[in-house]
């Protein structure tokens, strides 16, 4: 029997609250749960979870195989786990702009699985956005302009030389010379779900395929603010013991930058994801 007492509380404007929960059972039939409320909400929280670095190892398993960010500082025993951290000296953050990890990858991850290990006082909340509701509520207009569109998604400008890392105190995550770039349709067919996915980003998508530069720039800024409409988002607020699970896919994400002179570390577990089809 699935943990009996698991409930799933939609929460306004983007994701769910996953109640009465152990992370550290994950079984199949506990993981298809998950995951199909996954793909509903796009992301999903939890509170009062104790997971062991190998039972989130455990956890991100059950959903699918364990992708490796190329560019995030590893834990030292746990190759597959990122450090997601802030020290008490620097100013920037990562992840301190809206964003959808791994669009810049010809298979984008299918989501992460994000466990809270040392957090600062108050601050550092994560905010989402939900890109069913994004894609659904576009003028019919910007709908019928861009529904046959493809993207244009990189990664030189943020994790290369010169980049935007590299001009900030989180300079560990510039230099690469791994820069993929690729090309996505605007508007996804979900893997999971099915439903149409509005699927560009502030800080991968670099242009449209048939646009000038101009032309690109002026479309996402079209784009953009109506996708983090207040009506289309939540922050969570971390707490010890919080777990996020998130959609890669269905989602945007961007880390508040508000707890200056504190240490934050997360630990971060990807999981792998699969070719992206067009909706239409």
């Amino acid at each position: 029997m699935i943990q009996e007492t698991l409930t799933v509380e939609k929460l306004p404007g983007c994701g769910a609250m996953v109640h009465d929960v152990d992370l550290s059972r994950i079984d199949a039939r506990l993981a298809d749960v998950l995951r199909e409320a996954l793909f509903e909400h796009g992301v999903l929280f939890f509170r009062n979870q104790s997971l062991s670095r190998q039972q989130h190892l455990d956890l991100a398993r059950a959903f699918a195989p364990i992708d490796i960010n190329r560019f995030f500082p590893a834990d030292p025993e746990w190759p597959e786990i990122a450090k997601v951290e802030k020290t008490r000296e620097q100013t920037s953050n990562i992840g301190g702009g809206w964003h959808t990890d791994h669009s810049y990858d010809a298979e984008p991850a299918l989501g992460s699985i994000l466990v809270a290990r040392d957090l600062p006082p108050s601050g550092g909340d994560t905010l989402f956005a939900d890109m069913y509701a994004a894609w659904a509520s576009l003028p019919a207009e910007l709908q019928d302009r861009v529904r046959h569109m493809q993207a244009i998604h990189s990664t030189a400008h943020v994790f290369g030389e010169g980049g935007a890392y590299a001009q900030s105190d989180q300079d560990a995550l510039s230099g690469s010379r791994d820069l993929p770039e690729t090309i996505h349709p605007v508007v996804i067919k979900h893997p999971g779900s099915g439903k149409p996915v509005l699927y560009v980003n502030p800080a991968f998508t670099t242009g449209f395929v048939g646009l000038s530069k101009d032309e690109g720039q002026e479309l996402l800024y079209q784009l953009l603010p109506h996708a983090i409409d207040k009506s289309r988002t939540y922050a969570f607020q971390w707490e010890p013991g919080s777990v996020a699970i998130w959609d890669n896919r269905a989602t945007w994400h961007f880390a508040r930058n508000d707890y200056h002179g504190h240490y934050r570390l997360m630990h971060r577990v990807t999981m792998a994801g699969v070719p992206l089809e067009a909706a239409f």
